[in-house]
């Protein structure tokens, strides 16, 4: 969930029943949002033995999402001031829905990465608008009471996402295997659809006055693109040159973007945010983190399943003490740890990861192939603890400077890099692990995942380090 903040007018707060109305509408289309991101990661091995396709096909399933969320993330809070939230969001809401379907219908592995990149478009098109929707509907005094709900529910559903993905593999109704955790999301889509038509305020503050920069997108996108693709395609065709040369291109073209920022009228991004110590190094915090953590959570899944032969189901249940560590952990910063410790519970969240990411690669050099859910369970839980304790002070204290003029696109800019560091992650760690596994048999997996296990928990250890440079205070 983008937590962007919105400087445009406050609208009229709505009666109190339609303003819970238009929160239960937010709600569902964060957890469609987030539900899809986690199951889709444990049902890859089932779809590329439906599909077919190398191991790349399931990096570009994965990455092919969170790199177009990113994208769209980058746009959509000026474009909600421009089109109107309201309609943007039913925009979003009805694309993710039909991309869904198409998703659950797709006849091909390539069909499938195409509908993918559109449900990450319209998912970044529809859930920065419902937060800002949320805080107009709601007068001052309520607002708070109404943004309770989001972390225990998110964290139920960081919980809830493996069981339901593997028992709805498990059940396979109608035949559809792989095809009904996508296609899960339609009738809740229709449902909140209908429900918002009727409910969401028409008018919302919105900023007419904001402009788009064009060419700033446009550059964004390119180095977005000439990095994610060589990453991907690279280890499968061997490394040929055009790999290195499409990411040395995506470097200048980020150097590119951030020139053009500062020239810009109407910039994507704050340029005043670039001179300050704490979001430089909170965006290189932000991005080793969360490429870790989506490399983490493929690797996982494809050690249980196709290295041990688990089944969709006993991985989601293998996967229970790591979801229930972070919902644990999520709720426990939010509600006590972040406030009383300040600074240091991001210390403490990213040393607990390390020590959980240790204890895992113990457990599987240790009992191997033998190894079972309830020996998992632990690193896992301890894993799962660590990186819950970051989620919600995180960019808190990387925005501790802002200004309140800086905040907004400073949290979007911030969002869109979670998101494009997940799907680098994805493709980076992906592609180190399939090297490891190479043509062997199944005995290598157990050695790849370590590789992988060792690199996220050195990742971690450098943001550990950073975090010294962050603002000792919050944002708020």
């Amino acid at each position: 969930m983008t937590t962007e903040l919105s400087s445009s007018p406050r609208a009229e707060p709505l009666p109190l029943v339609q303003a819970w109305l238009v929160l239960v509408v937010v709600v569902i289309a964060d957890l469609m949002d987030l539900i899809d991101t986690s199951v889709a990661a444990l049902a890859g091995p089932s779809i590329r033995s439906d599909l077919g396709g190398g191991p790349v096909t399931l990096q570009w399933v994965l990455s092919a999402y969170t790199a177009a969320f990113a994208l769209g993330l980058v746009t959509s809070g000026r474009l909600g001031d421009l089109l109107g939230r309201r309609r943007l969001f039913l925009l979003g809401m009805t694309g993710f829905t039909l991309a869904s379907l198409a998703c659950g219908l797709a006849p091909s592995a390539g069909f499938l990465i195409g509908a993918r990149v559109f449900q990450g478009l319209f998912g970044a098109a529809m859930i920065p608008q419902g937060i800002a929707l949320v805080k107009v509907v709601f007068p001052p005094e309520q607002l708070r009471k109404a943004l309770m709900p989001f972390g225990p529910i998110m964290g139920l559903a960081t919980v809830a996402g493996p069981i339901l993905a593997g028992w709805l593999l498990h059940l396979n109704l109608f035949g559809s295997e792989w095809r009904s955790i996508f296609l899960i999301n339609v009738p809740f889509g229709i449902l909140a659809g209908l429900l918002g038509l009727r409910v969401l305020p028409r008018h919302s503050g919105e900023d007419r006055s904001a402009r788009l920069d064009l060419r700033g997108v446009g550059l964004l996108t390119a180095a977005s693109a000439l990095l994610i693709v060589p990453l991907i395609q690279g280890r499968e065709l061997g490394w040929p040159v055009w790999t290195y040369v499409l990411m040395v291109a995506g470097v200048v073209a980020f150097v590119l973007f951030a020139r053009s920022e500062r020239r810009s009228s109407h910039p994507v991004i704050a340029p005043s945010l670039f001179s300050k110590r704490g979001f430089v190094f909170g965006l290189l915090i932000t991005g080793g983190f969360y490429a870790s953590l989506s490399g983490f959570v493929l690797v996982v899944n494809l050690l249980l399943q196709s290295g041990l032969g688990w089944t969709p189901l006993q991985s989601g249940f293998a996967l229970l003490p790591w979801a229930a560590g972070t919902a644990i952990a999520t709720l426990l910063s939010g509600a006590v740890l972040a406030a009383k410790l300040g600074r240091t519970s991001l210390h403490l969240g990213l040393a607990i990861a390390v020590v959980g990411l240790l204890v895992l690669w113990w457990s599987i050099a240790h009992w191997g192939a033998a190894v079972t859910i309830w020996q998992l369970a632990p690193a896992l839980f301890i894993t799962g603890a660590g990186s819950g304790l970051l989620f919600i002070p995180l960019f808190d204290f990387i925005l501790g400077d802002a200004t309140p003029e800086e905040v907004g696109s400073g949290s979007g800019m911030l969002n869109a890099a979670q998101q494009f560091a997940g799907a680098i992650g994805v493709a980076a760690l992906g592609t180190v692990f399939f090297a490891r596994v190479g043509p062997a048999a199944a005995p290598s997996w157990i050695p790849a995942a370590e590789l992988v296990f060792g690199i996220c928990a050195g990742l971690y250890l450098v943001a550990l380090a950073l975090v010294g440079f962050l603002p000792k205070h919050s944002a708020h």
